[in-house]
């Protein structure tokens, strides 16, 4: 069982062309900032917009084709849907609007209420059958939301934003429950978040979008490894300097990029064309006077943020290229670093890891 997607389609004035395949027992994670097209896409798959061109197979069957124009409409694709927002119907309870996707394929009432109350149970959520989803809290509607969407036992799984609405400890709690039922579910499972942590806690293989084009695909390690885009490596928490490679006359190379220029090891593998050099941000060492060790690299730059967890700090420079530091949360205060604060950044050549692209 899979799912193949290689469509183009359009919302309003905006385009979206994107081709990936997912296979049964894998999650996988559509990540991208806003605006970037994951809603359009989701709309696609779930049958809500046609594509303008190519085709959605899942497991040997064709749900939208746009040269023979079959278009299998929402109702009859055999795909559960969790949306950003869950579009509850507010006129019906818990159990009614859980039921009804059974209800709308011809299953009698008693047998459906009955399957119904048994996802609610499980989902811990029984007690609230008879409620209305305005009589809800967020976890509670998105349990409800969930166990609807499984109910019928699709063989996608498409989940919108899951967590974006609920607050930090109804997140955490909703995160394990879809954890366990990702693990459960036998079909393909597709997540649609701007989350790293939730992408990365809950799948398996990451896919990026970015202005209507799929930009990277991978594990979280391998994005992590070799992030494509700007994106990427903020994703995962990495610096990346993508742009033309130079020979320098110590032999050593220079990766030239729109930001500025960053001193690596010359890769012996090199042969032509732009590469992307990564770094960790524990590599990056700040002082607020020039250094004067034997890193290559040394730049110059405004703090632009701060964001300390527990005794780590990640603090990001306004350099150029841009820069992200991981210090102690005790170097920040004895440097004294604060947002618009000047400040040195230095890292040694071989501490850039260069890839082609």
């Amino acid at each position: 069982m899979s799912i193949s997607v290689d469509v183009a389609t359009r919302r309003d004035s905006f385009d979206v062309d994107a081709a990936f395949e997912a296979a049964a027992g894998e999650t996988v994670a559509l990540l991208g900032p806003n605006g970037s097209g994951k809603s359009t896409l989701v709309a696609t798959i779930a049958g809500l917009l046609p594509p303008v061109r190519g085709r959605i197979e899942l497991e040997g069957s064709l749900l939208d084709d746009a040269g023979s124009r079959t278009h299998v409409p929402p109702e009859r694709r055999p795909v559960g849907v969790v949306f950003q927002d869950l579009l509850l119907f507010p006129h019906l309870s818990a159990l009614e609007n859980v039921a009804f996707p059974l209800r709308a394929r011809g299953v009698a009432r008693f047998e459906a209420h009955r399957r119904a109350l048994g996802l609610l149970e499980r989902f811990d959520v029984g007690q609230r059958a008879h409620a209305r989803p305005a009589q809800l809290s967020g976890g509670e509607a998105q349990r409800v939301a969930l166990a609807r969407a499984l109910v019928a036992e699709p063989k996608l799984l498409l989940l919108d934003e899951p967590l974006s609405a609920l607050d930090v400890g109804a997140r955490t709690r909703i995160r394990d429950l879809l954890r366990e039922e990702l693990r459960r579910f036998p079909g393909v499972r597709i997540i649609v978040t701007h989350d790293p942590v939730e992408a990365t806690t809950l799948a398996d293989r990451l896919i990026l979008l970015e202005g209507g084009r799929i930009t990277d695909v991978g594990t979280p390690d391998e994005i992590r490894a070799r992030p494509r885009t700007r994106y990427a490596a903020d994703l995962v928490g990495v610096n990346a300097f993508r742009g033309r490679l130079d020979r320098l006359e110590d032999g050593s190379g220079a990766i030239v990029t729109d930001g500025g220029r960053i001193v690596v090891a010359w890769p012996e593998w090199y042969e032509r064309g732009d590469v992307i050099g990564v770094l960790r941000p524990p590599d990056v060492t700040l002082s607020t006077e020039l250094p004067m060790g034997s890193a290559r690299n040394v730049l110059r730059g405004v703090v632009r943020s701060v964001a300390i967890d527990g005794q780590r700090a990640r603090v990001r420079l306004a350099t150029s290229p841009e820069l992200i530091a991981e210090i102690t949360a005790g170097s920040v205060e004895r440097l004294g670093l604060r947002d618009g604060v000047e400040t040195w950044a230095s890292f040694k050549a071989v501490e850039v890891d260069v890839h082609p692209l």
